[in-house]
């Protein structure tokens, strides 16, 4: 619906296809009590804005949907809701889609299906008992469907620890299996950090600017959460939960997990790129005069991790009843029948524009700027995207 926005505003003709209803994902592939990690005041897409009265809360799912129900009114954007692309390939000067209802065909397409469509589960799932329950964040909806026992939740980005500590606090006992992550405190001297990304341009580095682009695109999402009370949820406020911290889950023989017995260096590398950022936002302050508008510097201790973490676990034993797979979330493009995506799934492209005339793509990592991944950046990437493509549609045969 952004690129809608720039299209209408060039008088480009074009449909959007929903193949759910609007705002789909958030209505069917979340769980109950997830809400947005940016602060309400970051939340806008072109033309539209969090007009409400809590600026520094964070919209649950149903809110969420409210936001982009009311922006799909407002814009008007040409939705068909209940339209599923089956195939999308090459057309003589254009695109060819076969869709649920009926074919279209069309001289530009914008791929704005997201990066999650499908949740990663490892091969060595394969390997897990019977007798434990296997989930993941698109099945997950609370606790109360969890069965009774201890629960191994695996992966330690925003969703593995924001399902942990919902889980520990129902009054289960939860392990938590974490490689490399990204620890950040909610707030930073009087403000959600999100602003410092915001406010100090770190949001703005551009995609051709990133030393190791791949890898900056792959990184986990960032240990936050949106609470009313804009609490931390790093490791060390899990581990005062209750949850035990284990190394990355390694494989699964014979019945039995095995972690890496890493988990403490990970923890060290995790706490040095935290300190690292807030001493740039300490310099920003120092050197933009941004000082007197905020707290004093803050340190955090650093993550406390056990002398000794187990590095096995009998899965057949009793301890785990479940096991979460907060492992990350992959693109699905089975769909399209073009030579545009890599070995590993993904598409390949240059700031949105793939390698296929007409052809090009929003709504993923980094795909012009940091800030890309956030509701708040889409409208400078479509706005790219949709000039890009304006520029090198062809002229209407007269």
């Amino acid at each position: 619906m952004a690129a809608s926005h720039f299209l209408s505003d060039r008088a480009i003709d074009h449909v959007v296809l929903e193949r759910g209803e609007i705002a789909n994902s958030w209505r069917h592939e979340r769980w109950d009590s997830l809400r947005l990690l940016t602060p309400n005041w970051l939340n806008r897409l072109p033309g539209h804005r969090y007009q409400g009265p809590d600026p520094d809360g964070y919209l649950t799912m149903g809110e969420v949907v409210e936001f982009i129900e009311q922006y799909a009114a407002v814009s008007a954007a040409p939705v068909r809701t209940g339209t599923n692309v089956e195939s999308l390939r090459r057309d003589g000067d254009g695109y060819l889609l076969a869709t649920s209802r009926g074919d279209l065909r069309c001289q530009a397409v914008v791929l704005a299906s997201g990066a999650c469509n499908v949740p990663t589960v490892p091969a060595i799932s394969a390997q897990v008992p019977t007798t434990v329950a296997q989930l993941t964040p698109f099945d997950y909806r609370g606790p109360d469907q969890v069965a009774e026992g201890g629960v191994l939740v695996v992966g330690g980005s925003a969703t593995g620890v924001q399902l942990a500590a919902e889980l520990q606090r129902s009054g289960r006992q939860v392990i938590l299996a974490t490689g490399e992550h990204v620890r950040l405190p909610r707030v930073y001297r009087g403000r959600d950090v999100l602003w410092w990304m915001d406010a100090s341009g770190v949001w703005d580095q551009r995609y051709d600017e990133v030393d190791d682009l791949t890898r900056a695109r792959r990184l986990p999402s960032p240990q936050l959460v949106g609470t009313p009370e804009r609490s931390t949820l790093d490791l060390n406020a899990l581990t005062a939960l209750g949850v035990e911290l284990v190394g990355r889950l390694a494989a699964v023989r014979d019945g039995t997990a095995l972690f890496s017995g890493g988990l403490r260096n990970v923890c060290s590398l995790a706490d040095l790129k935290m300190r690292r950022l807030l001493a740039g936002f300490d310099e920003w302050a120092r050197t933009t005069g941004h000082d007197a508008e905020v707290g004093p510097p803050e340190e955090f201790a650093p993550t406390a991790v056990a002398a000794s973490t187990r590095l096995r676990l009998d899965l057949r034993g009793g301890e785990v009843g479940t096991i979460v797979w907060a492992t990350g979330f992959r693109p699905d493009y089975r769909w399209l029948d073009v030579p545009v995506v890599d070995e590993k799934g993904r598409l390949r492209h240059e700031g949105g524009v793939l390698d296929s005339p007409g052809l090009y793509a929003l709504g993923l990592p980094l795909l012009r700027r940091r800030r890309s991944t956030f509701i708040s950046g889409i409208e400078d990437d479509a706005c790219a995207v949709v000039d890009h493509l304006a520029k090198n549609l062809p002229a209407p045969a007269i």
